[in-house]
């Protein structure tokens, strides 16, 4: 024997004897319940993070990680700012651009566009496109050539490729007696690209900068300057620190703001999986109450008998706690590594198991992403485990009590 004696009386209980097998045999489920529940959110957490990094490097690969225009929507004096912004500390690439809407048509296909003309050369400091071309290549985008590169899924929409002319219409013009006439021209697609976000291509169109200024009509103005760092992570804080440093007025963007729906979404989405999964756990934690309930019960008889010895009730609180405890810290253990190890390879396993039984989780004529993505945190992990371990704690509180309360006399009236 060994003390304290709360322990070791504690540890005898959960060895499985014939007369109490049923009660161990729900001590077993318990704990299995904790792990599984814990090993659910660990996997669900590293496969929602995965999605959320997934989803912010396909809207960063055409998207610039912040944004700044003019207060009336144009920048005339873009080449000092952009100078301003190289020299500036974290900023890895500056890029001036102009953003117009219009339609493409080709013949009686017509689709509704976002015009972006940018600088080949600077373009690529601040953006990922040219490694999501499927056709074609940036550096085609010169200047009074009429060239224009478009997204997958609009170059399927207008029936076009590479080669293909289009007709551009920009919804600026010179005022008539009857309206405005809208400016037409022809450009050729030059390069086709594909990012895996429906927003970008379906809608999103690139030409050279001096072509998009002689369609909106900017002469040397620009919509404004994209800016990337070195963090993405430090965008809207360095944004914000630049534009103070500016003597003009200036508007600012950042990623988190342009995209915001989509990452409140998955945030929305992580919130209630874990809320929904932490139900398993609450579940295996109340079949811990139950389980130690009936341990009590069982156990009446050598309770009076421990404390007609002198056992205090704090003392009996401990031996049933103890119980309590060791089932919850075996399971949570048992989840911990489970959770991990299929977070680290579920981008293994996943494939085997599509190819074992036969079906594609998501098949790649519906899905942009035909993958799952796994990005563990350790916060997540120690967060999931604190409060598993803690929950487990907490199931052990009501039966332990009772079990104090036990009366020597009562108990050993009958026996």
């Amino acid at each position: 024997m060994f003390a304290p004696l709360e322990i070791f009386v504690g540890l005898r209980y959960l060895r499985a004897r014939r007369r109490n097998a049923f009660v161990s045999f729900i001590s077993l489920i318990s704990m299995l319940g904790i792990g599984v529940g814990v090993a659910a959110l660990i996997v669900v957490l590293s496969v929602m993070n995965g999605f959320e990094g997934e989803l912010r490097s396909r809207l960063l690969s055409l998207s610039a990680h912040a944004t700044v225009s003019g207060a009336d929507g144009t920048l005339a004096d873009w080449r000092e700012i952009v100078e301003t912004a190289r020299r500036m500390p974290g900023v890895t690439g500056v890029a001036p651009y102009i953003q117009l809407d219009g339609m493409l048509a080709n013949g009686p296909a017509l689709s509704g566009v976002r015009v972006r003309g940018v600088d080949p050369r600077q373009e690529m400091r601040v953006s990922e496109v040219t490694g999501h071309m499927l056709e074609g290549d940036l550096g085609t985008l010169e200047p009074g050539r009429r060239r224009i590169i478009i997204g997958r899924v609009l170059s399927l929409l207008l029936g076009v490729g590479v080669g293909d002319d289009v007709e551009l219409l920009i919804p600026r013009g010179e005022a008539l007696a009857d309206g405005i006439q809208p400016r037409l021209h022809r450009f050729a697609v030059s390069g086709v690209f594909e990012i895996g976000i429906q927003e970008a291509d379906s809608v999103l169109a690139l030409v050279n900068l001096q072509d998009a200024a002689a369609l909106a009509g900017f002469n040397d103005r620009v919509t404004g300057v994209r800016l990337r760092f070195a963090d993405v992570f430090a965008a809207p804080a360095g944004v914000e620190l630049f534009a103070q440093g500016l003597d003009r007025e200036v508007v600012t963007s950042d990623w988190t703001r342009e995209n915001a729906t989509y990452f409140r979404a998955i945030r929305i989405e992580k919130t209630m999986m874990t809320l929904i999964l932490f139900l398993i756990v609450a579940v295996a934690a109340f079949n811990i109450v139950a389980t130690l309930v009936m341990v009590v019960t069982d156990k009446r008889t050598d309770i009076a008998i421990l404390r007609t010895v002198g056992l205090a009730p704090r003392r009996v609180v401990g031996v049933f706690m103890t119980q309590g405890i060791v089932i919850g810290w075996l399971g949570t253990a048992f989840g911990l590594a489970l959770g991990i190890g299929l977070a680290l390879n579920i981008e293994t396993i996943m494939p085997r198991l599509e190819a074992l039984f036969g079906f594609q989780v998501m098949p790649s004529d519906v899905y942009y992403i035909t993958r799952i993505p796994s990005d563990m945190q350790i916060s997540d992990v120690v967060t999931i485990g604190m409060v598993a371990f803690i929950l487990t704690i907490l199931a052990t509180i009501y039966p332990s009590l009772r079990a104090a309360r036990t009366e020597p006399a009562e108990a050993l009236r009958y026996e």
